[in-house]
């Protein structure tokens, strides 16, 4: 295929204005309902009176948020290759945009809906099963859309998908820090992906409308035709070449007249110094260039897939189900603000800064032992961050119990996870041929989604371990 060296200026910048906020909307549902941890604890842990007896019952919604956001991208991740071939593009992505407005605001509504506690659980569950499973399916699908551009827009799509939590953290320090009554605060913190997820919906419509993203994101079948009278031409200078049915055969001049089916399968080319050059027929190339076995791509990234595996297993085991459940030890104003601050806005920050330092940074090397042996040695951060003064507790002392180590744990162990996981990403591609990093990144994409799953799997017996 000839390659596009005709492109049209991208005026403005403003495809990569678009990729940004798509990228960030992809994640606003994951990020919106996680920092909202204390408006739903709020609803949901409230005593209860049982002969005479006060009880609390405890829901482990962040347990449950974490399991229910992140099983329905491991379950896409598997259907895309159904799902992706029978439903349109446009479809799965206006189409997803639309069903998370509305889930939005069915969440937003509920603000100012009494409701039973075990209901409004249950309902508040299946809204973020549904969203997120909406989520997936737009991830999937604008990862593949970008994927036909520059790289370099792949980078500003990511970009968004990091600030997408810093995006939720803000928006939650702002509600608070509004002074409104606290269903106030929180309908006006649900309203803000409402209308994040519409700029989003426009900036997909209006993606296509713009003539740097219509030229590569149109396959159209202008371009195809032009490809195909270009190879027409280049062909027609062997219009006599046809030998028993085979396409390739001698060029005129050639003194061959009579050629055996096996002579037939080799195509003869004049170079530029006159002599003649053989090539393998069709069949052969295209053997020659088939994509490897997704078992012999596994074989050459396993080491990269057990990465990115690990370090989203490490990460969502204890954030936020153990993390969202750190006091203060400073009670007062401040004690509003630290979760939000100190557990979300760090995290989202320093994760997205772990990310950008790797286009400075990329040390160890993809072949070194120390990459996968440093990715281990992450998992120190699950027992210092169950030391901290996570309440209630029942079984481990607290060790961390000032704010200031808290953070300081929290720092690096978001900008460790952030730092790891877009290395693990990077690196696996570049372990196998070119022709087949486009199977790497999927299968790297099925352990991501492999190691989130299984992390907050493990939240449920590490929380219940403090």
């Amino acid at each position: 295929m000839k390659r596009r060296t005709d492109a049209p200026a991208d005026k403005g910048y403003l495809v990569g204005v678009f990729f940004f906020i798509l990228g960030l909307g992809t994640l606003l549902p994951w990020n919106f309902f996680m920092t909202a941890s204390l408006y739903f604890q709020g609803r949901l842990n409230k005593t209860e009176w049982s002969n005479g007896t006060a009880v609390q019952k405890e829901y482990y919604f962040n347990n449950w948020m974490t399991l229910l956001s992140q099983l329905p991208l491991l379950l896409f991740t598997l259907l895309n290759s159904i799902l992706y071939q029978r439903i349109s593009e446009a479809m799965r992505i206006a189409g997803s945009l639309v069903f998370i407005l509305l889930l939005f605001i069915l969440t937003a509504v509920l603000v100012k809906v009494p409701m039973e506690e075990d209901r409004f659980f249950s309902v508040t569950m299946a809204t973020i099963w549904f969203i997120n499973s909406f989520g997936a399916v737009l991830q999937g699908s604008l990862f593949g859309l970008v994927g036909l551009l520059p790289q370099k827009y792949s980078a500003i799509f990511m970009s968004g998908q990091g600030l997408a939590g810093t995006f939720a953290a803000i928006a939650m320090l702002i509600a608070i820090a509004s002074e409104a009554d606290s269903e106030t605060a929180a309908l006006g913190y649900f309203v803000t992906p409402c209308v994040g997820t519409l700029v989003t919906l426009f900036s997909y419509l209006l993606l296509s409308r713009m003539e740097f993203a219509q030229y590569y994101l149109d396959k159209s079948i202008k371009y195809e035709a032009g490809t195909t009278d270009e190879l027409l031409t280049e062909s027609s200078t062997v219009e006599n070449g046809k030998v028993n049915g085979h396409a390739n055969g001698s060029v005129p001049g050639s003194t061959t007249t009579d050629s055996s089916p096996a002579e037939a399968e080799v195509d003869l080319h004049p170079s530029p110094d006159g002599t003649k050059q053989s090539f393998l027929p069709l069949e052969q190339a295209e053997k020659g260039q088939a994509k490897a076995s997704v078992v012999e791509v596994f074989k050459k990234i396993w080491v990269m897939a057990f990465c990115v595996t690990f370090v989203f297993t490490v990460t969502l085991s204890v954030f936020p189900a153990v993390t969202a459940d750190v006091k203060t030890s400073s009670p007062g104003n401040w004690e509003r603000f630290f979760i939000s601050v100190c557990c979300f806005l760090i995290f989202n920050l320093g994760d997205w800064l772990g990310r950008t330092i790797t286009t400075v940074i990329r040390w160890p090397r993809k072949e070194s032992r120390i990459f996968p042996a440093l990715v281990v040695s992450r998992v120190v951060f699950v027992p210092l961050l169950m030391l901290c003064n996570v309440q209630t507790r029942s079984y481990l002392p607290v060790v961390f119990g000032h704010d200031a180590a808290f953070a300081t744990i929290m720092i690096f162990f978001s900008l460790s996870s952030g730092y790891f996981v877009c290395l693990s990403m990077s690196y696996a591609p570049q372990l196998v041929e070119p022709k087949d990093a486009e199977t790497a990144g999927a299968l790297m994409t099925f352990f991501l989604a492999l190691g989130l799953s299984i992390g907050a799997a493990l939240s449920f017996p590490l929380r219940a371990l403090v």
